[in-house]
C-alpha cells in the first residue's frame, strides 16, 4: 500500500483528481486510512514533474471525499510474462 495523494476536487464526470505524490499504475485499486476500497486508478495527467492523478470512484457521492488522502494497493492482475520461443 502506498499513499497516492490527496484529493483536491471532484470532476464534472464523478472523477476524484489528486495531486500526486507517488505513481500508481492504472487500473491499480484505490482506498481510503481505513482500507475502505473507493476505486480505481483511471488516468494519470499533466506535467511529468508533477502529475495528476484521476480516480473513478465506486460511490454514488464522491463529493464527501474531498481533502481526503488515498492510498493505492496494487492490483493482483501482474506482470504479463512473455513466450520464450
Amino acid at each position: 500500500m502506498q499513499k497516492i495523494g490527496r484529493i483536491l476536487h471532484i470532476s464534472s464526470s464523478k472523477k476524484a483528481v489528486l495531486k500526486a505524490e507517488k505513481l500508481p499504475r492504472i487500473g491499480d485499486n484505490v482506498v481510503d486510512e481505513k482500507m475502505e476500497p473507493l476505486g480505481t486508478v483511471f488516468d494519470i495527467f499533466g506535467p511529468v514533474s508533477s502529475p495528476y492523478i484521476s480516480v473513478k470512484t465506486d460511490m454514488g457521492d464522491p463529493d464527501r471525499l474531498l481533502d481526503r488522502v488515498l492510498y493505492a494497493v496494487p492490483s493482483k492482475l501482474g506482470k504479463k510474462r512473455r513466450k520464450r520461443r
